[in-house]
């Protein structure tokens, strides 16, 4: 996955970036090496998700695969 990531230097010193496509994702860092860690962190905890395993047995309990 190719995301597009807006890096923008903070008016107090060091950098900030945001992920547009994954809404709320954004993070920042002092120096670009550090918000590079940063971006790729924030990224993956905005996309994990901690989902409880579903009880095949229950019929109301649906499981969906979508493409984003």
């Amino acid at each position: 996955m190719k995301l597009k990531v807006i890096v923008h230097e903070a008016e107090e010193g060091g950098y900030w970036a945001e992920a547009p496509a994954i809404p709320g994702c954004a993070t920042q860092g002092e120096t670009f090496e550090e918000l590079l860690k940063n971006i790729y962190e924030a990224v993956e905890g905005c996309l994990s998700v901690d989902i409880k395993p579903v009880d095949p047995k229950d019929t109301r309990a649906r499981i969906w695969e979508i493409a984003v």
